[in-house]
């Protein structure tokens, strides 16, 4: 197993905790607007997605904004860095037929897991299907067509973790985004 203390000590501090909550406040407001007067089946992307989903939600329900909780396992690393075959883990219980649905991830990279999650939730019936990504990197490599509508911050086109996103399975509770140093 890969040492979390020494990849912390090769990586820069890209955004603390309070600039992360900041910027989840900030999205909370303009996914309230876009969805006031329905109730979206919020999916939480499974692992990396969990400490941001429950975050943003308290957020949205202290604007009032009810959602309607479920979660999908879908990965194509499985702990590598980098990624294969998409593997379902667990797809969600809950009918999508006619729904609005949010997506909520830490992270657009290069898009090729969540634009499979999107075409899964499409041919499920989805009547709509957002995006909502913690942090979107920097880069011009990502999947055509595919974008976070509401984005948390930017971070480098760097190995980053932290805040939901990993160091080799390890670091997801840290309550910061670091990069790994070139």
């Amino acid at each position: 197993m890969a040492d979390l203390q020494a990849a912390l000590a090769n990586s820069d501090l890209i955004h603390d905790r309070a600039t992360l909550e900041a910027a989840i406040v900030r999205m909370s407001a303009r996914i309230h607007d876009d969805y006031v007067g329905s109730v979206p089946l919020y999916i939480t992307v499974m692992h990396g997605g969990l400490p941001f989903a429950g975050q943003l939600a308290l957020e949205l329900g202290a604007r009032g904004l009810d959602v309607e909780f479920e979660y999908l396992h879908a990965t194509r690393y499985r702990g590598a860095t980098s990624g294969g075959e998409l593997v379902w883990k667990h797809r969600p219980a809950t009918s999508l037929q006619g729904r609005r649905v949010l997506l909520v991830d830490d992270i657009v990279d290069e898009g090729h897991t969540l634009a499979q999650i999107r075409e899964w939730c499409r041919e499920q019936g989805a009547a709509e299907i957002r995006i909502a990504a913690l942090a979107v990197k920097v880069h011009d490599r990502c999947v055509p067509g595919l974008a976070a509508d509401y984005m948390g911050v930017e971070v480098p086109d760097r190995y980053v973790y932290g805040y939901g996103m990993d160091y080799q399975e390890q670091g997801r509770g840290l309550p910061a985004i670091y990069a790994l140093k070139d």
